[in-house]
Formats: structure tokens, sequence, C-alpha cells
């Protein structure tokens, strides 16, 4: 399907919109597993040893993935009746105000238990902004894709992650330079406060897009279902459950070699610094900046579920070497570690993963139900990976455990995929034709919408 100039000029400023909102939602989020792994446990935590005060940090960090399911589920509810728009401004507006208050908040020292308490109540605030965010923004993007090109423009949004993740590990690398008092004192406060421009920024490009014809003809027609949720469970059952087990080693592994990895790296045993293990994940955020929309084309041409199911295997197959490789101490081999883990295993899963996920629902319950499916998996998998990762290591003292947890992550993802219905080739829109069933002959089929 061709589309003229002008329809490819107003695909690529949504897609765009959907990229920068993007971006700002996960440095914002991503700030706070960065700082849960380096500061967090001195600052809120300070009557526990290193580790346990880690591990306590790290629980903080894993209720913000518990609020993301009741963001997905109420904004996917309202984004499904309302629009996709409206529900794209009120979650960055929470993501941002949440974020500047945390770099605001008094620590331990001064103000008691109400210190974690109050991180606690912030980061479930954080979790319900960009649990409700990431179904909206895939939406604007695949929606207003023409088919053939789905893959690509659905993988813009999901670029937000490697460049929010950079962006907050460039700045809080930087600000991780400064002598241990001031950063404790102050540092750490100006990478949070920072998020109040950003979003800033990101409310006036959003603004400007426009709702993608599919769903605005649905709503105009007065066909938009009252209850998206209980529709999308009740239509969609298998897709909801195969999109669960899609994300988990995608998720999984990710908090791992980008939040964990904070933790494991900078043991003493191993001599890595704190900027050091920044500067890998800056490296390999990058790199995933172009090999994202990579794998995303490559998913229109050869389908979702050949891309998808590399990166799983390659994650299982890798779980072993990522640990052996950062335990030699070596500098170079740490760097090829995290880059190798997150460009080939996390990228060619979380490339193609907004095109897959929103083709195996119908327009009327695509909010709701491919963030249910995402949102889900994220606290099981994301949510839990780092605490039950420095349990383990607390437990054992030693890598492998955490890696038979990526492989077994990794397993439940392959024959997820492996089950699910093939997208790519498939038509979007129309109520009752184009639906996909999970465990149907893997053939292109046509796609609810």
């Amino acid at each position: 399907m061709k589309t003229s100039p002008s329809t490819n000029a107003a695909i690529r400023k949504v897609a765009f919109a959907s990229f920068i909102g993007t971006t700002i939602e996960w440095y914002d989020f991503f700030l706070y597993g960065t700082a849960s792994a380096l500061v967090f446990n001195k600052l809120f935590f300070p009557n526990y040893d290193p580790l346990t005060g880690t591990l306590a940090a790290f629980g903080t960090y894993a209720v913000g993935f518990a609020a993301r399911p009741i963001g997905g589920i109420v904004c996917g509810h309202f984004g499904d009746k309302i629009g996709r728009k409206s529900m794209l401004i009120l979650t960055l507006s929470i993501m941002g105000i949440a974020t500047f208050l945390i770099g605001c908040l008094p620590t331990y020292n001064q103000i008691g238990i109400w210190a974690p308490i109050l991180l606690v109540v912030l980061r479930v605030a954080q979790g319900f902004g960009v649990g409700g965010e990431w179904g909206g923004a895939v939406l604007m993007a695949v929606e207003h894709a023409p088919k053939g090109r789905r893959g690509f423009y659905g993988s813009w949004p999901q670029i937000g992650v490697p460049a929010g993740l950079l962006l907050s590990t460039v700045i809080f690398g930087q600000i991780s330079k400064l002598p241990e008092e001031a950063l404790l004192t102050w540092g750490w406060r100006v990478a949070f406060l920072l998020s109040f421009i950003l979003v800033g920024v990101g409310l006036f490009i959003r603004l400007a897009v426009v709702e993608p014809p599919m769903f605005a003809e649905i709503k105009e027609a007065g066909s938009a279902s009252r209850l998206p949720i209980l529709d999308a469970i009740r239509e969609h059952p298998k897709n909801v459950l195969l999109a669960m087990g899609a994300r988990l080693a995608e998720n999984g592994a990710f908090y791992l070699y980008t939040v964990f990895v904070l933790t494991y790296a900078t043991l003493p045993r191993f001599g890595f610094s704190r900027s050091a293990v920044l500067a890998a994940i800056s490296i390999a955020a990058i790199i995933e900046l172009f090999t994202m929309p990579a794998f995303g084309a490559l998913s229109d041409r050869f389908g979702r579920r050949p891309i998808y199911l590399f990166g799983a295997i390659f994650t299982g197959l890798f779980a072993f070497p990522f640990f052996w490789l950062i335990e030699t101490s070596s500098t170079g081999l740490m760097v090829v570690a995290i880059v190798l883990a997150l460009v080939l295993g996390h990228a060619a899963m979380y490339g193609p993963q907004a095109s897959f996920f929103s083709e195996l629902f119908g327009t009327r319950v695509r909010y709701s139900g491919a963030s249910l499916g995402y949102q889900l998996a994220s606290v099981i998998a994301g949510g839990l990976s780092p605490l039950i990762a420095a349990w383990l290591l607390k437990r054992y003292n030693a890598s492998w455990p955490i890696a038979l947890y990526v492989i077994g992550l990794a397993a439940v993802t392959t024959v997820s995929v492996y089950w699910a219905a093939e997208t790519a080739h498939s038509e979007m829109g129309g109520e009752s034709r184009d639906r996909v069933e999970a465990g149907k002959p893997r053939v292109p089929t046509e796609v609810s919408g």
C-alpha cells in the first residue's frame, strides 16, 4: 500500500511525537532504577548493610511495576472509549510531576520512616503513568502506519526505551562522578528535577498529534466498547496470556542487564566503577536506537514471530556467557556482555513487539488488550527480576542461579511466541473481520480490528 508524501509526513510526525514522549517517560522511570542501585539504599534505607539496603531499594523499585497494570487498565479503558491522545497527555503529566517530587524528597535522616513511604507513593504514581502510556504511544504509531510498515513505525515509540535509558544513564553517569558527599546531598536530585523541563517539551509535541483514523471512525459511529478491558479478556483470552508470556524474557532480562548489573558488576571482587558500567549501558542504548527499527522493519518483511524468536533464544543461550564475561574483570569484555545482551537479545524482541501485540487485538479493545498483556508481565518480569537476582546473589553468592532464572524466562517466551499467530501481513481495522486467534496454524491470518 503506497501513501502520498503528505500522508508519509503525517505518519512520521506521529511516530516522532510517540518517540519523544516515550523517551521522556522512560527517562523518568529508568532514573529511579539507576538511583535504586547506586544511592537510594544509603539515602532511604541507611540502617541496613549495603546489599540488604539495595534489596530494600529494589523492593520500592518493584512497587512501580505493580502499579503499571492499574495504569494500563484505567488508561486502556478510557483510551478505548475517549481516545488515545488524551491518555498520552495525562500519563506524561503524572510521570513528570511524580519524578520532580522525588527530587524534592527529604531523606531518612531528615524525616525518618516517612521518607521511604513517600518514595513508594511517588513510585506508584510513576508506575501508573508509564503503565498507561505505553499502549497509547504504540497505538498512535501502529494505527497511523500503512500495512507493510507497522513493524517499522511501531518500533519508534519502542526506541524511546533505549533513548530514555541513554538519557538517564548519561545524566546520572555525570552526576555520579561527584564526590560521595555531594552526590548524596544534592547531586542525585538534579537528574529528577530536570524532568520538569523535559515533560514540558513532551507535552508541547504531543498536543499537535491527532487520533488514528481507524479509532476515530469507531468513535464517530458510536461503536466504542463500553467495557474494553472485559471485552478484551472475553474476546482474546489466549492472546492476552501469550502476550504476557512473550514479554517475560524481554522485560525480565532487560532490567537485569540495565539495573541489577549496576549492583553486580560493581562488587569489589570484579572492580568495575559505577561510571564504567553506566558507560557500557550507554553504548548499548546508542546501538539499540538503530537495531530496534531495523528489527521492526525485518519483522515487516519476514514476520513478527521469527524475529522475536531469535531474540528470545539468544537471550537464553547468552545467560551464562553474560555473567562469565563480567566475571573476567575485563572492562572490554564487560562492555561486550552488556552490548550483546541488549542489542541482539532485547532489541530483537522489543523492536517488533509494539506491532505484534497491537495486531493481536481489535480496534475497539486494542489499547486495553495490548496494555493488559504488556503490563501484567512487567510485574512478574521486570519488576521482580532485580529483586530476585539480588536475593539469589545474597543467598548463593554466585551468578549461576541468576543465569538459570534468565533461561527460564527465555523458555516461557519462546513457547509463547511459537504458539502465537503471525500477524505481520494481516489487515487492521473492521470490528468483526480480521480476527487473530492464537493457536491456529501459523500462516498469515486476518487481524481483528
